[in-house]
């Protein structure tokens, strides 16, 4: 993956006076430079339509329409489209998706992929029937992550139901590797970039070996027990891919991100990773024309799937911010142009989807059980915790070799990560186990019950990893819920007991 499109942890937390999202840089394109927008209407056919002629009248052409939601997503080459749509009747909120078109990045891993050398003895014939009398995969000693969420352990009760489907919301996950194919679901997949699902046979695969996030986070969810590489959190389920990323860029835009939640919700999947945020603003501030509606779009679209029965896993970022301070003070948006800083209010300025209501957020720990030093936390703002990796200050016993995550890459490949990325599909994982071993749970009950089974973990006295303050944190809240682990560390093991 191009250096471009990797998130690094950010140190700024502290800022002067609190800023709106005004404060961003106006809009700086001119006539002639086509951007896309969401117009979000009354969720009726007949405003709908009635508003699909005000976009042909302001020079916008329709892409597609979520007459489910009410959302319409369009593209315009006239600088005042979005101040003309937000005056039309019957449309709620309307904005531009993008400031322009430049490469930048918004998955939650961290640093470069440590690629694994794989002998051919960890693959073959032979691989498999070792594995099958030790019972476990060939390269599953490596696997710390799972130890600590007692997926292992799991695995001996329950490996999860092929009635349920995990979708992963990336840039796409390479279903031809020997270790996710047995599971991969092709019907309940698509490409949803550009806002309107492609589902052509491949559509939904990785545009390059260095696509690999989606790989790598799928495997984490579901790579089966097959006598194969690597186990995911949940073996026996299904996968899906619904790409999101553009292309070269890999910028995850608010109308592929709706695309992706509601093809999920109308297709049956049950559980939706999301292991980004959506560009180009790390927070959407809902005093900002623009960013309100991308709030309000994501926010219609997760609802509808909630509703539907689709539990909403998210990772809490990489920018070791404290999402629960008064301000932070963020300096990469927009990401897809020139970032200026700017210091946002949290309570007013979200992560999408992370800190949207209903969505499970997850923060990441380490090989220790303590918080990754790259992690988001926030007291009441994340819900869970999960392996996610800190190759700099947790290193795992042996036989473990590295502190990040090992996992699938494109082309039949493993390496390992680490980020908030690798955290939550841990939990999407045991919320598909939860799903196998409670059919009829709906969305809510399933995210209820991740907390209340989650292993508590109590605040530590003192975080600061490198002894220098670069990552220094204050834990606050209790045993049961506070702020670096949320209610726990998510445990596979009582997913398919209780």
């Amino acid at each position: 993956m191009p250096l471009g499109l990797v998130l690094t942890a950010s140190l700024a937390l502290a800022g002067a006076a609190v800023a709106s999202g005004q404060d961003a840089p106006a809009e700086s394109q001119a006539d002639g430079e086509k951007l896309s927008y969401v117009v979000n209407t009354k969720a009726d056919a007949g405003t709908i339509e009635r508003v699909k002629k005000e976009i042909a009248k302001a020079d916008g052409t329709v892409v597609t329409s979520y007459e489910q939601i009410g959302v319409i997503v369009a593209h315009s080459a006239n600088a005042g489209f979005g101040d003309t749509m937000r005056a039309v009747e019957g449309v709620d909120t309307a904005g531009a998706t993008r400031t322009a078109p430049l490469k930048a990045a918004s998955t939650t891993d961290v640093g470069k992929p440590k690629y694994l050398k794989v002998p051919k003895s960890a693959t073959g014939a032979e691989a498999k029937a070792a594995a099958k009398a030790a019972g476990e995969e060939p390269l599953e000693s490596l696997q710390w992550d799972k130890r600590i969420i007692r997926a292992d352990e799991a695995s001996r009760i329950s490996q999860g139901s092929k009635k349920v489907t995990v979708g992963v919301i990336d840039t796409g996950v390479d279903d031809t590797h020997p270790d996710l194919k047995a599971n991969f679901s092709a019907g309940q997949s698509a490409n949803c970039v550009g806002g309107k699902a492609d589902t052509s046979p491949g559509a939904w695969r990785p545009y390059t070996a260095n696509d690999y996030h989606g790989t790598h986070v799928a495997g984490i969810v579901a790579a089966p027990r097959n006598g194969v590489g690597v186990a995911g959190a949940a073996p026996g389920v299904k996968v899906a891919s619904l790409k999101v990323s553009e292309e070269e860029s890999s910028l995850f835009f608010t109308e592929a991100v709706v695309c992706a939640m509601v093809f999920a919700a109308d297709h049956g999947v049950e559980v939706t990773n999301n292991s980004y945020y959506t560009d180009p603003w790390l927070y959407n501030c809902k005093d900002d024309d623009d960013q309100r509606a991308l709030v309000d779009a994501v926010d219609r679209a997760a609802k509808y799937a909630t509703n539907k029965g689709t539990t909403h896993v998210s990772s809490a970022g990489n920018s070791s911010h404290d999402l629960a301070a008064k301000e932070i003070v963020d300096d990469s948006s927009p990401d897809d142009s020139t970032p200026v800083e700017r210091t946002i209010n949290p309570a007013e300025c979200l992560d999408l989807p992370s800190m949207l209501d209903g969505v499970t957020s997850v923060s990441s720990t380490g090989a220790k059980n303590a918080k990754s030093y790259f992690s988001n936390y926030g007291l009441n703002k994340v819900d869970i915790s999960a392996p996610g990796g800190d190759r700099r200050y947790q290193m795992p016993e042996e036989p473990a070799k590295d502190g990040g995550v090992l996992s699938t890459m494109p082309n039949g490949d493993y390496a390992y990560l680490q980020g908030t990325s690798m955290a939550g599909p841990q939990v999407a994982g045991v919320a598909a186990l939860i799903k196998s071993h409670h059919p009829k749970a709906s969305a809510q009950e399933i995210a209820w019950r991740l907390k209340a089974q989650a292993m508590s973990v109590t605040c530590p006295e003192e975080f600061d990893p490198d002894g220098k303050g670069t990552y220094k944190a204050d834990c606050t809240g209790l045993k049961g819920n506070n702020s670096f682990y949320g209610h726990g560390i998510v445990d596979a093991l009582a997913a398919v007991k209780k």
